[in-house]
């Protein structure tokens, strides 16, 4: 086993899930190591919940997957000391106070830190009394934040944690989490559909199509083996003999072609060269998939 494996969080070999005739997961080897943030995307039904529920213990799948050492299926109790799973934001009960929901969390998770939690409310305008149906959008993010930041997990899972949150309280969410939760002793995974806004804080994407991981790099690799060019209808012939992975048509006779290891300095002649952007390299792979 190599060193990266031996201190991996998260191993997986042979993983698979099937309901009846549909796969739902396929998954040949799967690893994940301390102290990154990997971002899980890919569409709807491309396996996300199902790996999500596996390395939470929620399901059993065939092969081998271990979390933190442990075997989730089997040692879930244990495992669940050192993990958090934190999904969409929106979901507190309207009718619970803030201090019920700290109450709730300190009750259920064993690495809460109560007065960690209280330290971070005391920054906010949130009040013990308040229910959640009294607080704005902004609010419940804060009071999401304090919960979450007060669980000192080795492992935190969040699946789509700002859906129907606005914008900006989306950058929020992730800012604060980045600032004032992530270090080297964590790992994070995270799914959502708004690929571009947590783009800046991944250090490891994977791409999920059809149960299979069809893309893991980090993203400094991303930037060093992908190359977006601009080219002309003078240079797209030329372009094109070096065998793009993906294009599309701009106004103006200008077509972007997307390029898999490909040296830049051959590219630079054809066109403007830029790296691309997580969305536009998710649709690209995907390109298919939701037809």
């Amino acid at each position: 086993m190599n060193a990266v494996a031996s201190e991996a969080v998260i191993t997986g070999q042979g993983l698979r899930k099937a309901y009846k005739q549909t796969v739902a997961l396929d998954t040949p080897s799967l690893t994940i190591a301390p102290g990154r943030i990997t971002g899980l995307i890919g569409p709807n039904g491309a396996g996300k919940t199902t790996l999500l529920k596996a390395l939470l213990g929620l399901t059993t799948v065939e092969g081998k997957l271990r979390v933190l050492g442990l075997d989730p299926a089997v040692q879930r109790n244990a495992l669940m000391n050192d993990v958090c799973f934190i999904a969409d934001v929106a979901v507190l009960p309207r009718w619970m106070k803030v201090r019920e929901a700290i109450d709730f969390v300190a009750g259920v998770h064993p690495r809460f830190d109560r007065a960690r939690c209280e330290r971070f409310l005391s920054t906010t305008k949130l009040q013990p009394r308040q229910r959640v149906r009294e607080l704005s959008k902004g609010m419940i993010v804060q009071l999401h934040l304090a919960l979450v930041m007060a669980i000192d997990a080795k492992v935190l899972v969040l699946d789509e944690p700002t859906l129907g949150l606005d914008i900006l309280y989306r950058k929020e969410f992730y800012q604060r989490l980045l600032e004032d939760y992530f270090d080297e002793q964590k790992t994070i995974i995270v799914t959502t559909h708004q690929v571009e806004e947590i783009e800046h804080i991944l250090t490891d994407v994977m791409f999920i199509r059809d149960g299979r991981i069809v893309l893991t790099a980090d993203m400094e690799d991303i930037g060093e083996r992908y190359t977006e060019v601009l080219v002309s209808a003078e240079t797209a012939d030329t372009a094109r003999a070096l065998q793009p992975i993906d294009e599309r048509q701009l106004p103006f006779g200008k077509t972007v072609m997307l390029f898999d290891g490909v040296p830049r300095n051959q590219l630079i002649p054809l066109g403007e060269v830029r790296s691309p952007g997580l969305a536009d390299l998710f649709v690209a792979i995907m390109k298919g998939t939701y037809a």
